[in-house]
């Protein structure tokens, strides 16, 4: 049994559950937590639980319909070495949705899971960087 605080919990609401159960855990590093496929599973990364849920599922069930669709919110997944990560993953088949970005906090590029769900991956810049020092 886990306690509330020791997760942050993040809901993303998916066409196949085990499509993104297997997305999540192959591609960005997440481990099942639990699984009541096809309804709902939770992975794990680090203290983000991301709760996935199926049409079935008493998450998707309680969402209107109009706000059922995957939007603009994602997580953010943080890398030492974005470019290697973004090599693994297109190695792996994953297409991303942008180049990446830069801006003085870092370095981003955007995937979406097997239902459209946004993920960031995000590298910050150095101290040096962000402070405004070469």
């Amino acid at each position: 049994m886990t306690t509330h605080d020791e997760y942050v919990s993040v809901r993303y609401l998916v066409d196949d559950v085990q499509a993104a159960t297997d997305f999540y855990t192959t591609h960005l590093g997440f481990t099942l937590h639990s699984s009541a496929a096809p309804a709902f599973a939770d992975v794990i990364r680090g203290r983000l639980r991301l709760l996935l849920s199926g049409p079935a599922s008493s998450g998707a069930r309680a969402t209107p319909k109009e706000a059922s669709v995957a939007g603009g919110n994602r997580i953010h997944l943080t890398f030492d070495d974005l470019d290697a990560e973004i090599a693994r993953l297109r190695g792996a088949g994953v297409s991303f949705l942008s180049e990446v970005v830069s801006g003085p906090g870092g370095r981003q590029i955007l995937l979406a899971d097997p239902a459209g769900n946004l993920i960031e991956l995000f590298q910050p810049a150095s101290p040096a960087h962000s402070a405004g020092q070469p």
